[in-house]
C-alpha cells in the first residue's frame, strides 16, 4: 500500500513541481547557510576579519570536492529511484538506496585520510599565502573530521526527495543548519575559538542533519525499506548510479577546478583582497542561486517518474515550466547584483579596500547571471530522465572547457588584468547556457512523443 503514495502522474504538472520544488528552495536556502553565515560571522572577527575570510575562501575547493562524492551518489541513486518507482520497480528502488549507502560510506573514509593528510600543500596549490593559511588550515583539519556525515546527510537527502518527502528533504537541511547559526556564535565569539569554532559547528550540525536524515529512512513512514540486505554492492548498479551521477560530480569538481584557478590567478594579479572579494561574489552567488537549484530538484523525480511512466506529454509540460520559471528568475537576481552589489558585499565585511575591490568585480562576474538559468533547465532535464552522457558533457564543457582555461588566459590581456578572472564567468553562461539548453530542446524536449504511449 506505501506505493501508491506521490503518484506525480496525477493533477497540474506546475504545482506537483511546485509542491516538490518550494520545500526544496527553502531547503537550499538552509543549506548555504551551512557555509555562509560562517562567513558572515568569520568576515567580522575584530581585526583578523579579512584575512580570515580569505582563508576560510580557499577551502571552498576541498568542500565542493566533499560535496562532489556526495552529489555523485545522491544524484546518481536518486533519478534512478524515481525513475523504478515510476515503473512499479519497488525493490530495485530499495537496492539502489542501500548501494548509494555504502558507496557514501567507502568515499567518506577514503576522502578523510587523503584530504587530511595533503591539506596543507592542497591549500597553498589553491592560493593560499603565509597570511591566510594559519586560518585555511585550522578550519579544514576540524571539517574533515565529519565528512562521513556530510556525505550522509547530504548523499542520503535525495532518496528521501526520490521518494516525494520533499518537507522532511527540507528539514534535513533545516535541523543542521539552525543548529550550526546557532553554534557559530557561540563557538566563534563566546567561547573565543574563531575559525576552528565554526568549523565545529559545522561539523556539530551535519551530524544532526545525517542523523535525522537516516532516523527518517529507517522509520515508517518512508515508503521504501532502507535494508541491510541491499547494501552490498552489485557492479552493473553500481555503474549506472555512477554514470548518471557524473553529472553533479563533475559540476562540483570542476567548480572546485574553476575556484582553485580563479584563487591562484587573483593572488597572482590581485593578492589577498581580490581572493578575498572572490569569497563574497561565491557566497552571494550561492545565496542567489538557492531557488533555481531548489526548482529544478524538485522537477527532477517529477520529471523521471513520468517519464518511467510513459507520461510524455507530462514530461514536455514540465519542461516548459522549469525552463520558464527558471529564466524569469534569473533576470530578477541579475537586476539585484547590478543595483545592489555593495550593499550585498557589506553583509560579509566593512573593510572599505575590501568593499571597493568586491563591487566592480561583482557586476562583472554577475553580468550574465540569468542565461545561467539556461543551463540549469537542460542539466534538469538531462538528469531527471537519466541522460548521462549529455549531462556530463555540458558540465564539462562550460566549467572544464570554457570558464578554466579563460581564467588563466584573460589575466594576461593588459586592459583586463585581474578583472579578466571575473568575465571568465559570464562569458561561460553564455556559451555553455546556450549550448546546452538548444541541444535539450532538439534533442530530448522535440522527440518526446505528445501524448501518453
Amino acid at each position: 500500500m506505501k506505493e501508491i503514495k506521490n503518484d506525480f502522474t496525477k493533477g497540474e504538472v506546475w504545482r506537483v513541481i511546485m509542491r516538490m520544488a518550494l520545500p526544496l528552495m527553502l531547503a537550499q536556502l538552509v543549506n548555504v547557510l551551512y557555509s555562509v553565515v560562517d562567513r558572515m560571522y568569520i568576515g567580522h572577527i575584530p581585526g583578523v576579519g579579512s584575512l580570515a575570510l580569505t582563508g576560510l575562501g580557499l577551502t571552498m575547493p576541498i568542500v565542493s570536492i566533499v560535496t562532489a562524492f556526495a552529489g555523485l551518489c545522491g544524484t546518481g541513486g536518486g533519478p534512478l529511484c524515481s525513475i523504478a518507482r515510476g515503473e512499479g520497480k519497488k525493490q530495485h528502488a530499495e537496492e539502489i538506496m542501500g548501494n548509494c549507502f555504502t558507496l557514501l560510506l567507502i568515499f567518506a573514509v577514503c576522502l578523510t585520510l587523503i584530504l587530511e593528510i595533503f591539506a596543507k600543500p592542497i591549500l597553498y596549490a589553491f592560493g593560499a599565502s603565509d597570511a591566510t593559511f594559519p586560518y585555511a588550515g585550522e578550519y579544514v583539519r576540524i571539517y574533515l573530521l565529519g565528512t562521513v556525515f556530510v556525505m550522509i546527510s547530504l548523499g542520503m537527502n535525495h532518496f528521501i526527495n526520490a521518494q516525494g518527502f520533499s518537507s522532511v528533504g527540507m528539514l534535513t537541511v533545516a535541523i543542521g543548519a539552525v543548529t550550526n547559526i546557532v553554534l557559530d556564535p557561540i563557538f566563534i565569539f563566546v567561547f573565543d575559538m574563531g575559525i576552528s569554532g565554526a568549523a565545529l559547528a559545522t561539523v556539530i550540525a551535519q551530524a544532526v542533519s545525517a542523523a535525522w536524515a537516516l532516523g527518517f529512512l529507517l522509520g515508517k513512514r518512508a515508503i521504501l525499506d532502507f535494508k541491510l540486505k541491499n547494501m552490498g554492492l552489485k557492479a552493473a548498479l553500481v555503474g549506472r548510479i555512477l554514470a548518471l551521477g557524473t553529472t553533479g560530480f563533475v559540476m562540483s569538481i570542476t567548480n572546485a577546478l574553476v575556484q582553485t584557478a580563479c584563487n591562484s590567478q587573483l593572488q597572482r594579479f590581485g593578492g589577498d583582497n581580490y581572493v578575498g572579494a572572490m569569497t563574497i561574489i561565491n557566497s552571494i552567488r550561492e545565496l542567489t542561486f538557492m531557488a533555481a537549484h531548489g526548482l529544478t530538484a524538485g522537477a527532477q523525480p517529477v520529471l523521471g517518474y513520468n517519464f518511467g511512466a510513459a507520461a510524455y506529454s507530462r514530461v514536455k509540460k514540465g519542461i516548459r515550466f522549469v525552463s520558464s520559471a527558471s529564466f524569469v528568475y534569473g533576470l530578477s537576481i541579475w537586476l539585484l547584483v547590478m543595483i545592489l552589489p555593495r550593499t550585498l558585499a557589506s553583509i560579509f565585511n566593512s573593510d572599505p579596500v575590501l568593499l571597493a575591490a568586491t563591487e566592480r568585480s561583482m557586476r562583472i562576474y554577475f553580468c550574465g547571471f540569468f542565461l545561467m538559468a539556461l543551463q540549469l533547465a537542460g542539466q534538469c532535464v538531462f538528469v531527471g530522465l537519466g541522460k548521462s552522457r549529455q549531462a556530463v558533457f555540458f558540465s564539462l564543457l562550460r566549467k572544464a572547457i570554457i570558464v578554466t582555461p579563460l581564467v588563466i588566459l584573460l589575466p594576461y590581456i593588459p586592459a583586463l588584468g585581474v578583472e579578466g578572472v571575473f568575465w571568465a564567468e559570464p562569458i561561460s553562461d553564455l556559451i555553455g547556457g546556450a549550448a546546452c539548453f538548444i541541444t535539450m530542446y532538439f534533442t530530448v524536449y522535440k522527440k518526446l512523443p505528445q501524448e501518453i504511449s
